[in-house]
C-alpha cells in the first residue's frame, strides 16, 4: 500500500519539498497508525527542513514535514493499550513518521482520545502549540492573581497560553506588533508594541514588573523584557534555552502526555480555550500552508486537511 505524502528531499528551501508517493508505515511497538484527516503547522516543521535540527533530530530523507495530527485509528503496535481501530484521536507524530500525509504514525503515550462533535482540524493543532502553552504555565506555577508577559503573544502558542492563563485568573500582557491587537485583545491580554523600549512600555502598565514571563521569542527579545520578571526563575522560553539560562530562566520543559492532551482539549470543549484556526488548506497545496507560517503572518493556526 503506498499513500500521498509532503516532503522534503534535502536540507534546506522550499525547492526541496513535493508530495510523493510511499509506502505506508506499519506501527512499531508504542505506535499507533492513523488516517490523517488534519494536521497542525507549525514554524518547527521549516526550521526541520532546513536543517536548524538536523544535529539533535537526524532524519532519513526523504521525510515527512509535520508533527502533530488528528484522525481515526487504522493500527495498533505490539504493546500499545487504551486504542483500538476505529478510535478518533490526536496527538504528536513518532519520530520517524511526518502529519501531513494520508497516514501517520503517532507515539501512543502522546496521543489522547477526540472528543465527539470536536473538528478533527481543532483537535489536530492542539499537541504542539496549545500543549506547551500548558506545558509553560505548569512550569512558572503562578496563583491566581498572578501577573505573566507573554513575550510574542500572537502565534499559535501565545494565543493558547493567553487564553489557559486566562482560565487560571492570571493578568496577561504581551508583545506583540500593532497589528495584531484587535486579536490579542479579544483574549482578554493587554497588548504591549514590541521594539525599542518595550521594557518601558510594561512598566507603565505593571510599574513592579511582572510575576513570570513565558518567552516564546528568544535572543534580544527576551533580553529586553527579562528584568521585568521579579523572580528570573520564573522566565520559561519554548525555543532559546541558551538565552533563556542567560537571563536566569529555564527552557520548557515539554511532557508529551497524553495527561497534558487531555487537559488542554478539556479547556477547549469547555469553550475555555480556542486555538484560532484560521486556515485550512489541502495536503495538494500543503507548500503553499507551510509557507503561511514560515512567512510569519499567520495570526492563529493554519491546517492541512486530508479529505
Amino acid at each position: 500500500m503506498t499513500m500521498k505524502a509532503f516532503v522534503f528531499t534535502q536540507y534546506g528551501g522550499t525547492e526541496n519539498q513535493e508530495i510523493q508517493d510511499l509506502p505506508t508505515p506499519e506501527p512499531g511497538p508504542s505506535e499507533v497508525r492513523i488516517a490523517v484527516r488534519a494536521a497542525g503547522v507549525n514554524p518547527v516543521d521549516w526550521k526541520v527542513r532546513e536543517g536548524h535540527l538536523s544535529e539533535v533530530m537526524p532524519l532519513d530523507l526523504p521525510s515527512v514535514l509535520g508533527n502533530e495530527a488528528a484522525g481515526v485509528v487504522e493500527a495498533v503496535g505490539r504493546d500499545v493499550e487504551g486504542f483500538a481501530v476505529g478510535d478518533e484521536v490526536f496527538g504528536n507524530t513518532a519520530p520517524t513518521s511526518g502529519a501531513f500525509a494520508e497516514q501517520a504514525l503517532l507515539t501512543a503515550g502522546a496521543t489522547a482520545h477526540k472528543p465527539a462533535g470536536l473538528p478533527f482540524t481543532t483537535a489536530a493543532v492542539l499537541p504542539v502549540a496549545a500543549a506547551t502553552a500548558y506545558d509553560g504555565l505548569e512550569q512558572l506555577g503562578l496563583e491566581a492573581g498572578a501577573t505573566l508577559l507573554v513575550n510574542g503573544i500572537g502565534g499559535g502558542v501565545g494565543v493558547a497560553a493567553a487564553q489557559i492563563a486566562r482560565d487560571r485568573d492570571l493578568t496577561v500582557v504581551g508583545t506583540a506588533s500593532e497589528d495584531k491587537r484587535e486579536l490579542v485583545e479579544s483574549l482578554g491580554a493587554i497588548l504591549v508594541p514590541y521594539g525599542d523600549g518595550v521594557a518601558d512600555r510594561v512598566r507603565e502598565i505593571l510599574p513592579d514588573g511582572v510575576d513570570g514571563i513565558l518567552d516564546l521569542v528568544g535572543g534580544d527579545a527576551l533580553r529586553a523584557v527579562a528584568g521585568l520578571s521579579r523572580d528570573p526563575s520564573r522566565i520559561v522560553s519554548a525555543g532559546d534555552p541558551a538565552t533563556a539560562e542567560e537571563v536566569g530562566g529555564a527552557l520548557v520543559a515539554r511532557a508529551r502526555t497524553a495527561a497534558v492532551l487531555d487537559a488542554v482539549v478539556a479547556l477547549v470543549a469547555q469553550g475555555k480555550l480556542d486555538p484560532h484556526v484560521t486556515e485550512v488548506f489541502p495536503l495538494d497545496d500543503a507548500a503553499a500552508a507551510l509557507q503561511s507560517v514560515e512567512a510569519g503572518h499567520s495570526r492563529g493556526k493554519v491546517v492541512v486537511e486530508i479529505a
